[in-house]
């Protein structure tokens, strides 16, 4: 019901709505009408009443609540179920659940704050309240478990077109899972998987993106290369304008990848790529090694050059050398 008499409001909005034509159209009395008004009051939207003239919706909550999610989704699957957390362990952890329950292909666990973000290797992830874009997706694609490691790939070509689209900072994707600018980190993909020999039960694509943290926010041991979108573009960005594009941008690739295969996908990474023709350390679980990243295979793997032969890294911690970083 609160839905649908912010729906309401958002239709008229220089205008104000009478309670009678709220209760009228949405079939419950006036007494109702002005609980509902209270209670998203409360929720953080500032609704203006007037005793004769009715309500008028002059702000909203700068939250990832469902019903602001939903009024600025352009998305056939991804984000058409929306499960909200004020503050969570982990939407991976959430998603996993869900999933596991049978949820729809493309719900979205999103947080304003996560206690337990977790990124790759078991790394915790920075997740303050109300700063950044904290989500996992559940997708339940057809091809073969051995492709899910590209939904990473995946996943960071859709989140950092989105950031590009709306921010227009000039920020790129570093093997496999990180988007940086100007050499600190902007967001992390975590993907975890269920599958069976020949089939995936669910994919998670854990996604955390730096937003709107300030200079002085992040914590000592990452405060060096870490950043924020906001400080990259200079200006504070709405959050729901960027999750919206990124479910976007998300849903646009993955239909591709699903009827297409990868290839496009992979092609797209290597545009958007910052690892690609750098100098790079490489620690794996049992060796390092340096060399020149020069491709990635169409298993999503980098191909790193050391004198004349080619490594192939399909997992590990691959950095950038300082002096080569963009």
């Amino acid at each position: 019901m609160r839905a649908k008499i912010l729906e309401l409001l958002r239709h008229r909005p220089d205008e104000f709505v009478s309670g009678e034509e709220i209760s009228g159209g949405l079939g419950v009395s006036r007494t109702a009408v002005w609980k509902h008004i209270q209670e998203l009051k409360q929720a953080g939207y500032g609704i203006e009443a007037h005793s004769r003239r009715g309500y008028r919706l002059n702000e909203t909550p700068d939250k990832l609540l469902p019903q602001e999610i939903r009024s600025r989704l352009t998305t056939q699957i991804i984000g058409r179920e929306i499960r909200y957390f004020d503050n969570v362990a982990s939407t991976n952890n959430e998603a996993k659940l869900l999933a596991a329950n049978d949820c729809p292909e493309g719900t979205l666990v999103v947080a304003e704050a996560q206690n337990s973000g977790r990124g790759r290797l078991s790394r915790g992830w920075f997740s303050p309240w109300g700063k950044g874009i904290w989500m996992s997706v559940v997708l339940r694609p057809k091809f073969s478990p051995q492709e899910a490691p590209k939904c990473t790939l995946m996943a960071a070509v859709a989140i950092n077109k989105a950031i590009r689209q709306v921010s227009g900072i000039d920020c790129g994707i570093k093997w496999p899972n990180d988007i940086l600018y100007q050499g600190r980190k902007l967001v992390g993909i975590l993907t975890e998987m269920s599958a069976e020999m020949d089939a995936i039960n669910y994919v998670v694509l854990g996604m955390g993106i730096n937003v709107n943290i300030a200079e002085g926010e992040f914590p000592d041991d990452i405060a060096e290369i870490a950043t924020s979108v906001a400080l990259a573009s200079g200006k504070p960005v709405d959050r729901l304008e960027l999750l919206s594009a990124i479910l976007q941008q998300l849903e646009d690739i993955y239909q591709i990848a699903t009827s297409e295969g990868f290839k496009a996908v992979l092609d797209e990474w290597r545009a958007q790529s910052i690892t690609l023709g750098q100098a790079v350390d490489v620690v794996g679980f049992n060796r390092r090694f340096s060399g020149i990243a020069v491709n990635i295979d169409d298993d999503g793997a980098l191909l790193v050059k050391m004198g004349d032969s080619i490594e192939r890294v399909l997992a590990g911690d691959v950095s950038i050398r300082p002096s080569a970083k963009k």
